[in-house]
């Protein structure tokens, strides 16, 4: 039943970014940094957690997970560190993510031709 559940929470949250963009007619790129910051403050308000819980991949896989990291990073550094562990945090967690995109967007721009 987990399965389904996280295909049902997934869809949702893939849904609402497409109704976004198709009915509030909405680019890409603002859609999805809505949905992160939807996701961060979800996860600062502590429901994400729950979320996740209650439907695993289908809450962790969609782009709104990256703004619960984001917090949750902050959040860790900022108990260890302070106001600059603020900053840190938020790298700590998800330089993975952001370093593999840099880099595999840079080898796709060499291997494809660009449409600009």
């Amino acid at each position: 039943m987990s399965y389904v559940w996280a295909f049902v929470v997934g869809g949702v949250i893939c849904v609402i970014g497409q109704l976004m963009m198709d009915g509030l007619k909405l680019t890409p790129a603002h859609t999805t940094s809505i949905l992160v910051v939807v996701g961060a403050i979800l996860g600062g308000l502590g429901w994400y957690e729950s979320l996740i819980d209650f439907a695993g991949a289908g809450a962790t896989v969609p782009i709104t997970s990256f703004g619960n990291a984001l917090v949750h990073g902050a959040i860790a550094e900022a108990e260890r560190h302070g106001l600059v562990g603020v900053v840190t945090g938020i790298f700590e967690v998800t330089s993975a993510g952001i370093s593999s995109a840099i880099i595999f967007g840079f080898l796709m721009a060499l291997i494809f031709k660009p449409r600009g």
